[in-house]
């Protein structure tokens, strides 16, 4: 019996043992989350009871120099549900997918969710919340925000960019300045049950967001239309892969226009292309998104191409500036010349210049001259030069993907490289670099940082900050570029630019044709054929560039195709900038001639076509291989065929011997 109770005992004492630990362990606990780790569980509880809903801020607008819209944030919604105010899921679900166009399956899936808040589609607009309010739906929530919207959908693609749908900018101007432009976002704080009701009585927490500054460009707009438009006729014209140009003010480097085709619509910009349409749908995620990739490339900062004859423009500066050539220097021409036991041959080797002065051999734009050039300058004086004209090197012009160029090093570059690229071949640059360096040339000797924004502006129109022009170094002297303008002047007036020619204006330019490279060796029939020149010549307010990369037709040569884009450009901005021409007594009898159309004479005889040329009182010079013997056939002309020109114009026919 003894015994029993020994035992009976025993269990107590362990039961009771057992249920004081387990009560100091509870009150351990309880002390611990209470007192010891009280503000992390409170700070759980508070996430669990609040509901954080994030305010978007208002994106800035983007203006041209004078104030015009290119890019402004229109209202927009975020819809979202609250499932557990939801009293009719199903009917929720379908009224959301037949508004917002989503699939109506999925979209119930997110409205039963266990969740206190889900999103169901960003970026809506007014007339569809709209809708949905009119359809009085418990559980649903609209919150303000906006989008980013561009008013004239294509134009100045490049320069501004996009944005993703959460308003992060995501390429040019949009991506640069991005940080400026989107503000800082707002908070909207509501507290709920554990069933994610909204608890009544509760207090909602509101803080403002702010809006993000405003951008103001050096672009403007009615330069930028008149490069679209030039840009695009001479892409659709010349059936070329793409062409782009440049508009700048030399004298502070601000970015006038920048244009290239083709292009894409900012607003809409993963949309399939048009070229890959046909087999969109059967290309995979990275074969598409690689098609975007190429189609979102800005041509005038992120590709490079050999210059060819526009970068004879940057050798005659060195060479004036170094004293090792004059204008009136004679110089002799044979179609080509040895060098280091390479045969380099002039453009018209089959017609060789002969004796010519410095400046003819500009305005002929003759190899050899270049060469002769290149070597009284020596490798590293030479290249010393090129350096300080920003090539191999990025200009800094704010714009996403700018690429350096390629610049050889100095220890690489022996007589053959030394003379390939005194009339720029074997040397790499972007349409900016080159502009920017001839601006240069054009302005005084001073080397400016090409600019594409002007300032930041508040909501009330007050400067914020200034984006100041800056001269990188002066890189030749006033005398030098006082000379270089009169001599591009004769390249326009007399020489190979001749088709930028504008009656009234002093025009200033150089051409270049030049073979593409691919896989490290020039490419049979690929070309990229360029113009750049400057205006009024003695006083330069603008200065234009024009690439075009693969031209389709059998006319390919610069100073052909592209130097009448420079020039209709150039005659378009100086009357926009109120620059008035100045005819001479020649020219005034020239405006007063008839104007002519110029007729259709592709695919007829060399013969017939003269002879129309001829009844419509026109001119023509002949490009190709002509058979005397036999006819030849007209393959392209220019100008083209509907063109307004003056009466004894010249029209350029490209031709080839009729197979017999």
């Amino acid at each position: 019996m003894s015994s029993v109770k020994r035992t009976v005992k025993k269990r107590l004492i362990v039961l009771l043992a057992g249920f004081f630990a387990v009560y100091f362990a509870l009150v351990g606990r309880l002390v611990f989350i209470q007192i010891i780790n009280s503000s992390e569980y409170r700070q759980k509880a508070m996430e669990q009871w609040t509901k954080d809903t994030v305010v978007k801020s208002r994106r800035g607008i983007i203006y041209d120099r004078n104030g015009k819209e290119l890019a402004i944030s229109a209202t927009a919604y975020e819809v979202s549900v609250s499932p557990a105010n939801v009293k009719d899921p199903e009917a929720v679900a379908q009224a959301l997918s037949e508004v917002l166009g989503l699939d109506e399956q999925a979209v119930l899936e997110k409205v039963k969710t266990k969740k206190a808040s889900v999103t169901i589609m960003k970026n809506v607009d007014s007339e569809k919340v709209k809708l949905l309010r009119e359809k009085e739906l418990k559980g649903l929530s609209f919150a303000d925000g906006s989008k980013r919207f561009y008013p004239q959908a294509n134009f100045a693609a490049f320069v501004l960019g996009f944005t993703n749908i959460d308003n992060e900018g995501l390429n040019g101007a949009e991506l640069t300045y991005n940080k400026y432009l989107t503000g800082y976002p707002g908070r909207i704080i509501n507290m709920y049950d554990a069933h994610g009701k909204e608890l009544p009585g509760s207090d909602t927490k509101y803080y403002e967001p702010k809006d993000g500054l405003n951008l103001v460009l050096t672009v403007d707009e009615v330069i930028q239309h008149f490069a679209e438009k030039h840009v695009e006729n001479a892409w659709v014209e010349n059936k070329a892969k793409s062409v782009t140009a440049i508009v700048m003010d030399p004298n502070n480097g601000d970015i006038l226009a920048m244009a290239s085709k083709p292009d894409y619509d900012n607003n809409d910009y993963k949309k399939a292309p048009e070229q890959y349409l046909g087999n969109w749908d059967s290309m995979s995620s990275k074969e598409r998104q690689d098609v975007l990739n190429s189609i979102w490339r800005n041509p005038a900062v992120n590709d490079t191409y050999e210059p060819g004859s526009t970068f004879k423009i940057i050798t005659s500066a060195v060479g004036i500036e170094e004293g090792v050539v004059k204008p009136e220097d004679k110089f002799y021409c044979a179609g080509s010349v040895m060098i280091g036991g390479k045969r380099l041959k002039c453009w018209r080797s089959h017609n060789p210049h002969g004796s010519q002065t410095f400046v003819e051999g500009v305005m002929s734009s003759c190899n050899p001259v270049f060469i002769a050039v290149g070597e009284k300058l020596g490798a590293e004086k030479f290249y010393k030069y090129i350096r300080a004209f920003g090539f191999g090197e990025k200009t800094n012009i704010m714009l996403p993907g700018e690429a350096p160029g390629i610049v050889r090093g100095v220890g690489a570059v022996g007589p053959v490289e030394l003379a390939t690229t005194s009339f720029g071949q074997g040397i790499s640059v972007t349409p900016i670099q080159l502009i920017t360096a001839v601006a240069a040339i054009a302005n005084g000797g001073k080397l400016m940082e090409p600019r594409i924004a002007k300032k930041l502006i508040d909501n009330e129109g007050n400067t914020v900050y200034e984006f100041e022009p800056r001269m990188v170094r002066q890189v030749i002297s006033k005398e030098t570029s006082d000379t270089m303008r009169s001599i591009l002047e004769s390249v326009v007036a007399f020489g190979t630019g001749n088709k930028a020619y504008i009656p009234g204006y002093k025009i200033a330019g150089k051409t270049g044709t030049a073979q593409k490279v691919e896989n490290k060796v020039y490419a049979a029939g690929k070309y990229i054929s360029s113009f750049l020149g400057f205006a009024p010549a003695n006083d330069p307010k603008v200065i234009v560039l024009v690439v075009i990369d693969e031209p389709g037709g059998a006319i390919y040569y610069g100073g052909q195709i592209a130097a009448p884009v420079v020039g209709n450009i150039m005659s378009d901005t100086l009357r926009y900038l109120d620059i008035k021409p100045q005819y001479t007594e020649e020219e005034a009898k020239l405006m007063q001639r008839p104007a002519v159309v110029v007729p259709e004479i592709r695919n007829m005889s060399l013969k017939d076509a003269i002879i129309k040329i001829h009844e419509a009182g026109l001119k023509y010079s002949v490009e190709g291989e002509v058979d005397y013997t036999n006819s030849s056939l007209v393959l392209d002309q220019i100008p083209k065929s509907g063109s307004n020109v003056n009466e004894g114009t010249t029209v350029i026919l490209a031709v080839k011997p009729v197979e017999q």
